[in-house]
């Protein structure tokens, strides 16, 4: 079975073909850094790490870029109410949220562009939209003209009548009618206000749209198609769908071959907002602040349960559903944490012979990784890879009870070890670690690691699965995890 993902674009789910073979581009909608981080940021950016690791897993190379919006009204908005600048909110709300995504195990994306970096690049983008004819200026604004991109809609699949006077997003509407040739038309660029951050510009003074931002880094960082654009469901219309207009009618190619969407977060059944006082931050969940759940909640409780739900659906926060993920943690942490040590016998107690009891092991392993990769090439089903997830758990735990406290000897440690390891690596695919309580120190010697991967490697490779282990666990108390690939690489990254 091929590696299939649902396009939002087509409505239907299609077989992935990369750009380049065996490399995969991705690019995802990062935060606005006005506030924390709240539990649809959770539920987004776990649901792109573990399709980022599953690439991995599967042997792609993938350059992943999610960026940060550091420019914008609600920034100003908070920098003006607590008398500082737009450039330290940003700041302290970008490190807040390496803080809280961390913890949740969130592997770094390989670049973190900010709007404020590529305004050169923003400005150019909408010059070239200017001078082909789909955006005009007024009075220091720029808009996009939507009605001379004959596509407009194609993703959302809205028509004219269903779309709203002033979708733009993040304008004032009634402040900018009078200027629109259309009342669909978008600010691509907003001049400068009496005490507002600023650049230069053809156009006078002024700052970018909120739209044209991630069509100008995604080409700047990536190039003019990508492979994989990810976001929230929220974001289909208008965000991306501008996006697509204004990448587009440059290039004449696709700004992406797949649009991937994930669900939106209920709290109790209702849409969680502010007014509806059912806002969550991440730090306040895992820190026992949530008033359903009022514990310290271990972020790997956060992080299944989150994949207990398809990336598409909907997901709803309750305090019973949190605590079905706490003890459907406990019975993965257990079945990880499992000493194999304590079941070595000696080579007499063994009935079968050393060879048929590795090809037993082999074979059990390939079974599980081949339905585990049944259920994750189905558009990234983590439901049901997480299904293959308890039930090898529980049949580890039965059968190491039964080698090591009922004295069994029909089952081979070699057969003990495969089961464990093809669950570690199953859980590392999906995030799912058990975490060491300190954090990583912030150094990494490379050359370090990659002597240790390649002593694990020779002692795999020789059946000496306790060096291997030891070797694992030498890396995982300094923040390092691997995830070995089904193409029997093994790839490391920093917790």
């Amino acid at each position: 079975m091929s590696l299939t993902l649902y396009n939002t674009l087509t409505r239907q789910k299609e077989p992935f073909k990369t750009i380049e073979p065996g490399k995969v581009t991705m690019y995802c909608c990062g935060v606005t850094v006005y506030d924390y981080c709240h539990l649809g940021h959770a539920r987004s950016y776990i649901g792109w790490d573990v399709v980022r690791r599953y690439l991995q897993w599967r042997g792609y190379q993938v350059r992943y870029v999610q960026n940060f919006t550091d420019i914008d009204d609600k920034i100003l908005n908070r920098a003006r109410v607590e008398g500082s600048s737009m450039p330290e909110i940003a700041d302290r709300y970008i490190n807040a949220y390496f803080e809280d995504i961390r913890r949740l195990n969130v592997m770094d994306a390989d670049e973190y562009p900010r709007v404020t970096q590529h305004i050169p690049a923003i400005v150019h983008l909408i010059q070239a939209l200017e001078t082909k004819g789909y955006a005009y200026a007024v009075n220091g604004d720029v808009y996009y003209n939507v009605q001379q991109f004959s596509e407009y809609g194609k993703l959302s699949g809205r028509k004219r009548e269903q779309m709203q006077a002033g979708a733009g997003g993040r304008i004032d509407p009634g402040e900018a009618e009078d200027k629109k040739q259309d009342p669909f038309d978008f600010a691509l660029w907003k001049a400068a206000k009496p005490g507002e951050p600023a650049w230069d510009s053809l156009w006078g003074k002024g700052r970018p749209g909120w739209h044209i931002e991630c069509s100008a880094m995604i080409r700047a960082r990536l190039g003019e198609t990508i492979d994989i654009h990810g976001g929230g469901g929220d974001l289909v219309f208008p965000h991306h769908e501008n996006e697509i207009a204004q990448s587009e009618v440059l290039t004449g190619k696709p700004l992406a071959r797949y649009w991937l969407h994930n669900g939106m977060v209920r709290v109790n059944g209702e849409k969680m907002s502010k007014s509806l006082g059912n806002f969550t931050t991440i730090r306040d969940l895992l820190d026992g602040k949530w008033s359903e759940y009022p514990q310290p909640i271990d972020p790997m409780v956060v992080r299944l349960f989150v994949l207990q739900a398809h990336y598409r659906k909907p997901l709803d926060f309750t305090e019973s559903a949190i605590t079905a993920a706490v003890h459907g943690w406990q019975t993965l942490k257990d079945a990880l944490n499992l000493d194999l040590a304590k079941c070595n016998l000696s080579p007499q107690a063994t009935i079968l012979d050393e060879l048929d009891s590795q090809a037993i092991a082999k074979r059990s392993s390939e079974a599980l990784i081949a339905r585990f990769q049944a259920a994750m090439d189905d558009d990234f089903n983590t439901a049901a890879g997480l299904a293959v997830l308890f039930e090898l758990a529980k049949s580890l735990k039965r059968e190491f009870n039964q080698r090591c406290y009922q004295g069994s000897q029909e089952l081979e440690d070699v057969h003990l070890r495969a089961l464990s390891q093809t669950l570690i690596q199953f859980a590392g695919v999906l995030g799912l670690e058990v975490q060491a309580e300190t954090l990583p120190v912030p150094e990494i010697n490379v050359n370090w690691i990659e002597s240790l991967l390649q002593q694990r490697h020779q002692a795999r490779q020789e059946k000496r699965y306790a060096e291997s282990d030891r070797i694992r666990n030498e890396l995982q108390a300094v923040g390092i995890t691997l995830i070995d690939g089904s193409d029997g690489q093994t790839r490391w990254h920093r917790s």
